[in-house]
């Protein structure tokens, strides 16, 4: 295969660890052992994981309320991710956040946010401080098909292209805008034909293409980061479970769902793996395991962790040492 051994083993495993601990927080939840919402990305995880496979430590992304992949592509803990999602002391935001809100500076997590559409000009305003600091650091906004109807997408993508900002708007288009087909909502469904009313190139990926996606976020970052400007990378892909977890799904049809879920995208890059002999059956496997071991392991962090407590409540409030 053209990519080395250890970059497309990484790819798999980032998916993997990605389903699966979305699977498992989907079992908590029904299991009442989570509270609040939980939107899972389960079969879009090629888009998250090929794209952070192109990104360093020190470059940053913004996601959104479905941003557990992103999150975990990026490298947060798996501990504190699930402490989050348990409402624990010990979560990213001391369990007040939740799932839609996990953020870790260290790792380049700017912010999950749950406004539609509202992870778009945090990116731009963090391309532009990194312009401003003279790093090489590059900003990725994720988004879905939903956020290109709101106003800051337009504006976004406006103020990027006009000062040719190192960010990369990608965005994930799994069809459906919570409930609303994108033939409902859109008259052009490739989202990347918007890009050249910008002033800045556009590109499709197949999303369920971890390599291919890994391939073309690859040169668009590094287009960012040699002063090249913005690009938006529509990633074509479809999320298998409902909008939330507990969604009905009445607004589509299992025959679509089934039809999405040939096109695994785990599945797909193992055969690769296997058929190119990167790796074997027992090897891929083997790294399931470890990855499940992980999760339960944070599984275990979690419900172990304290609740945050009334006095909780005022503390982070204010910046240290005021008042």
């Amino acid at each position: 295969m053209r990519h080395a051994r250890e970059t497309l083993l990484g790819l798999y495993a980032t998916m993997v660890r990605i389903r699966e601990f979305e699977l498992c927080a989907a079992r908590l939840l029904a299991a009442n052992r989570l509270p609040g919402f939980l939107h899972t990305s389960v079969g879009q995880e090629a888009c998250a994981a090929g794209v952070c496979a192109a990104l360093r430590r020190e470059d940053r992304i913004t996601t959104t309320h479905r941003g557990h992949g992103h999150c975990i592509a990026k490298g947060a803990d798996l501990g504190r991710m699930m402490a989050e999602l348990f409402g624990r002391r010990t979560g990213y935001a001391k369990g007040r956040a939740g799932s839609m809100h996990v953020s870790d500076p260290d790792c380049g997590i700017l912010n999950a946010n749950a406004i539609v559409g509202g992870g778009l000009p945090m990116a731009v305003g963090a391309a532009y401080a990194a312009r401003l600091q003279g790093g090489e650091a590059v900003t990725v906004a994720f988004f879905g098909d939903g956020a290109v109807a709101e106003g800051t997408f337009h504006e976004s993508l406006t103020m990027a292209a006009l000062w040719a900002l190192p960010v990369v708007f990608v965005c994930e288009n799994n069809l459906y805008a919570e409930m609303s087909h994108i033939s409902l909502h859109m008259k052009d469904p490739d989202v990347h034909h918007r890009a050249p009313a910008y002033g800045l190139p556009g590109r499709a990926v197949d999303g369920n293409d971890a390599v291919a996606v890994y391939e073309a976020a690859s040169a668009v970052v590094e287009r960012a980061r040699a002063g090249g400007g913005p690009t938006l990378l529509e990633c074509k892909t479809y999320r298998w479970r409902g909008h939330f977890e507990g969604d009905p799904q009445r607004y589509r049809a299992r025959e679509e769902v089934a039809e999405w879920m040939e096109r695994d995208p785990i599945r797909r890059l193992r055969a690769a793996l296997i058929d190119g002999a990167a790796a074997t059956e027992g090897d891929l496997d083997r790294r399931r395991q470890e990855i499940l071991a992980q999760i339960e392991a944070a599984v275990a962090f979690a419900e172990s962790s304290p609740e945050p407590t009334a006095e909780d409540l005022l503390s982070d409030v204010t910046a240290a040492g005021t008042s």
